[in-house]
Parts: structure tokens; sequence; C-alpha cells
């Protein structure tokens, strides 16, 4: 299989490369526990000190990976990738190789059969002497796919030995060798249905068949190209927006160590109780702990994302990590609902498959119906045959008139009979072989070219049955699977119907969400900006100050949600209309070869 992938890649704001270092390098701001606590000397001895947690960068490592060696990736190079070495698509390329062998193997049938019957036997009885017969026979034999015709030519050649005319050769009587007949055969035989077969028989239905599963197991390779097409994509955001996720965590842990540092400022200078910093503390464990649930995150999505695009459990890309280079865009044009339903209609692969599976009932129900009429068969045979017997050329042979048991009674009947009344065994004349019958097989090969070799056989085979139960039956059941087909197909459509419809309904929902939450994120910005204005005034508390931040952190992790989702919202979009492919401007070669008619 063929791929040529060109996805467009977007202006890049931030690089998740570099956003990836960033959080390491973020991380390592985060202070270690000090030698010397202020706290333990402010606060006083009943009050539970509380310390900052001791968060080291190597918290954000995630289990088996090498953060020293990143993978840059691209969409289109995860595309291809996942193309090229995804083992789900393996498997349906696969399916389609064996259905193409299927096919082959039917074809076959109409190979003509060469058939070669060399044979010797030996006869003997008691009391004669043995006699020794060979024949060979030579078949070729195959059936004509136009028509359901049939056909096989033969030649045939045997020497046979008679076992009276060897006892005479023997005793002088015949010329030597004249005991073996030797007889040669070539001809064509042709038989031709005429009602019932005709049109279409078994084998050229079957292979009809064979093809049409054959193109739904290519369709089905392109299903399953395509939701793994899809499955990529959303892998591919869902990766993207877990990074951004993580970048915003440290952010907000760093805003968390910032406001800690203005505690402890003014708890030293004493316009601050030394409870204010376990206010402080509280809310920077618990942003570490969601940094944490965000860095579970990243890896979840990372081991998604390899499973769909790496083809070897073995492989070393396992061991190191993705970063995800494009950024998701938003399309400001909305999507015409009737164009995605007329890209569904007429892309579906669901649909096309049921087309073909109408296609295949089509050929049930015309081999059925043909199956009813009665068999009426054509028969012709065509054949030169030419005839021999060993020995010279003899013009007139003198044969005892009596011979065997009648010259044994001859004898005893003579004893009877006075001497002028006996009965005499005269020779009689018998006249020879003709000169072109004399020869061995050189010469009966050559006799089948006479003008008196030809022989032909026309003929007709009728059959009916009675009822024709069976074939009538066949017939009501794909008349049957007929209708249940259309109800199917009838049934897809709708469910075609409501999953264009929801995803056009996605992908708007999805792109107004980001402008919301553009808006929204702006406002928090501002509105964080004035209330760290206020906290360093002495007129906003701690509480008020981490609300603001966690607000703001919500809504960059809302925005770039709602990026995402437009994303695979338009991903969604493209597997609803099948349209992933001239999207995406790849080319998907079928994985299976043109196979001649």
């Amino acid at each position: 299989m063929k791929f040529s992938l060109s996805l467009s890649v977007l202006p890049l704001l931030i690089l998740v490369a570099s956003a990836s270092t960033a959080i390491f390098a973020s991380a390592q701001e985060l202070p270690a526990t000090a030698a010397k606590d202020p706290v333990a000397t402010l606060v006083p001895e009943k009050t539970p000190l509380i310390v900052p947690s001791a968060y080291s960068p190597s918290n954000l490592n995630r289990v088996g990976i090498q953060t020293a060696q990143p993978i840059p990736l691209t969409l289109s190079d995860a595309v291809r990738r996942a193309l090229q070495n995804n083992n789900d698509i393996e498997i349906a390329r696969d399916d389609a190789r064996f259905q193409e062998q299927q096919v082959r193997a039917l074809l076959g049938v109409y190979d003509p059969v060469l058939t070669l019957q060399p044979n010797y036997s030996r006869s003997s009885t008691t009391g004669s002497s043995a006699t020794n017969d060979f024949r060979v026979a030579a078949d070729f034999a195959g059936l004509i796919r136009r028509g359901g015709g049939n056909y096989s030519g033969f030649f045939n050649n045997s020497r046979t030995e008679n076992a009276f005319a060897q006892a005479q050769a023997s005793s002088g009587s015949l010329a030597s060798g004249g005991s073996a007949l030797f007889t040669s055969s070539l001809g064509f035989n042709y038989n031709q249905p005429l009602l019932r077969n005709f049109r279409i028989d078994n084998n050229r239905r079957q292979i009809t068949i064979a093809r049409r599963r054959l193109e739904q197991t290519d369709t089905d390779f392109r299903l399953r190209a395509t939701d793994t097409l899809t499955a990529v994509q959303r892998a591919y955001w869902d990766l993207v927006f877990s990074l951004r996720n993580q970048q915003n965590q440290v952010a907000n842990i760093n805003f968390a160590r910032e406001n800690l540092r203005q505690i402890e400022a003014r708890i030293e200078a004493g316009a601050a109780a030394p409870i204010a910093r376990a206010e402080v503390a509280t809310e920077l464990a618990n942003r570490e702990g969601e940094l944490l649930l965000a860095t579970q995150q990243v890896s979840i999505n990372e081991n998604n994302l390899k499973q769909l695009v790496l083809r070897d459990p073995s492989a070393f890309e396992w061991s190191q990590t993705f970063v995800p280079t494009d950024i998701p865009t938003v399309s400001l044009a909305s999507v015409s609902l009737e164009n995605a339903l007329k890209d569904a209609t007429d892309n579906r692969f669901e649909l096309k498959r049921l087309r073909l599976q109408r296609e295949i009932n089509e050929q049930d129900v015309r081999f059925f119906r043909n199956q009813t009429k009665p068999q009426l068969d054509f028969n012709g045979t065509f054949s030169l045959d030419g005839l021999s017997r060993g020995g010279a050329t003899t013009s007139t042979t003198l044969v005892p008139q009596f011979f065997g048991n009648d010259e044994i009674l001859r004898q005893r009947l003579n004893t009877l009979l006075p001497a002028g009344s006996q009965i005499p065994n005269s020779n009689v004349a018998i006249a020879g072989a003709p000169g072109f019958l004399a020869g061995g097989f050189n010469r009966s090969l050559l006799n089948i070219f006479r003008t008196d070799a030809p022989n032909f056989q026309l003929g007709v085979t009728f059959s009916f049955p009675l009822r024709n139960r069976t074939a009538k039956a066949n017939l009501a059941g794909a008349q049957i699977q007929e209708r249940q087909i259309q109800a199917q197909t009838r049934g897809q459509e709708q469910v075609v119907i409501v999953e264009v419809r929801n995803a056009v309904q996605a992908v708007e929902t999805t792109r107004q969400r980001v402008f919301t939450a553009r808006r929204a994120r702006e406002n928090a910005e501002i509105q964080l900006e004035g209330e760290r204005r206020l906290f360093e005034a002495g007129r906003s508390t701690t509480f008020l100050l981490f609300q603001r931040e966690n607000a703001l952190t919500n809504a960059r992790n809302a925005e770039i949600r709602a990026e995402t989702d437009h994303n695979k919202s338009l991903a969604d979009l493209q597997r609803a209309t099948s349209t992933a492919f001239r999207e995406n401007n790849i080319i998907v070669d079928s994985p299976v070869p043109v196979i001649p008619r």
C-alpha cells in the first residue's frame, strides 16, 4: 500500500517541545525545604508545623520515559506513521489480500486439465496362452465461462491381443504377428446448456460474489484506515491538551510560590500573622496534586497515540517522549450541513458495503431463478477412428474347416463311418487383411485420416423436476434477503444522517466555545492582575487571590480544551462524511491488484 501525505502545518504559536522543557525548568524553580524554616520559629509550639512539600523536578518524570531525547511530531507525521505501521490496518490489508486469493481460486475452475492414462494388462485362462494388452488414453478437458459449456478433446491408442488368433498364429495358419489389434481415436466432445445454467451457473455466480466480497474487504480496509486516521487526530489533540494543561498547572504552582514568598516577607516584616503561611502552603499542596494528575494524563494520552502509530511493542520509541509541534486551529466559517450530507451519502463506506451486498443478493436471485428452468443440454461428439492388425499383408489364408473340439469330434465320427463316408477336414480359404489394415500403431494413426474414419454424434438431454421445490425455496429466500438489505440500507442511511448532523453541530458548537473561552481567559487575566494589585496594596486577601489564580488556570484550560475539541470535532466530521483522505491530501492505493475478468 502506498500513501502520499500532505497535511498543512499551521504557524506555531507555542512549540510544545519548548513547552516540555519549560515545564521541567519551571519545576526546578520550586525551592526545596530550607535548612531552617522561618515557620518553625514564628509559629507557636501548639500550632501544627506546616511546611511546603519538597517538590523535585523528578516528580514530572514519567515511568519508562527518557526525557533526554524527545521526538518532535507533527500531525502529518503521526498520520503517516499510523497508516504505515498500525496493526489493525495491517490486518484489514491482509483480509483484502486473502479474499483476492479466494477469487483466483474460483477462477481456477476454468483452467483446462490434461489427463494421461497409460494402462497394461495381462490375461490368461487355464489351458490357453496369455494375452498382453496395452492402452494409452489422453484427455484435455475444460469449462467455457460464457454460456456454461464444457469441452474435452481425446486421443486414445490401444493394442489388444486375441487368444484364438494367437493360437492360430502359433500353429502357422496365420501370419506371424497377426494376433494383435491396434486402434487409434482422435476426437472432441462438447456439451452446451440451452436453458438452465446458460446465462448463469454456480461457478459464475460464486466468482461474481467473490469479486463483490473482494470489493467489500477493500472497503473495509479503507474504513479501518479512516477510523485509524480519526483516532490518531483525536489522540494527537488530546496529547496537546494534556501537555498544555500540565504547563498551566506548573504556572499555577509558580503563582502559589510567589504568593508564599510575599507572605513570608510580610510575616518577617510583622505585617501578617504566621498562620497565613498555612493557607498558602495548603493551596500549594493542592496545586501540586493537580500537577501530578496532569502529568499522569500526559502519559496516558501519549501511550494512546503510540499505540496507534507504532508497529512493534518493543520499539525504542516507547521509552521516548512525543512532543507535538502542531497547534490547534479554529475555522472561522461555518460548515454546510447540505454539503456534509451529500459527501456522506456519496462516500460512506458502510453504504458502499451495503450496495455491494445488494449486488451479491442480485446474483443469488438471478441464479436461483435460473435454476427453476428445465435442463436442456446439447451434446455433440466428433471423432476420427483408425484400425490396424499386426503382421504382414496376406492375400489368402488356408484354414482347416475343423479345429479344436470340432476336429476331435470329426475324428471320432470317422471311426464309426465306413471308409467312403468319412468326413474330410479340408482347408477353407480365408481372404487376408487388406493392405491398409496391416501394420502396428503407425498404420492405425494413418488410418484416422482416411475418408471413412470420421464419426459424429448429436443429441440433447432434457431434465425437468416435477416440483423443483429446492430451487423455488432458494429463490424465495434470496428475495427475502433482498428486502432485508433494503431495510438495512434505510437504517444505515438514517444512522449516517444522525452522525453527520451531530458532527456538524459539534463543529459549530466547539467553534463558538473557542471564542467564548478566549474572552473568559482574557477577562480572567485582567481580574487576576487587578486582584494582585489589590493584594499588594493590602486591600485583598490570599483567599481571593487564590480564586483569581485558579480561575485563570481554569480559563486557560477551557480555552485549549475548546480549541482541541474543535479540531477533534473536525476529525469526527471527516469520519462521518468519509472525507478524511481528501481533506488531509492522502492517497490510498488498493492493497489488491486488478484481477482480469
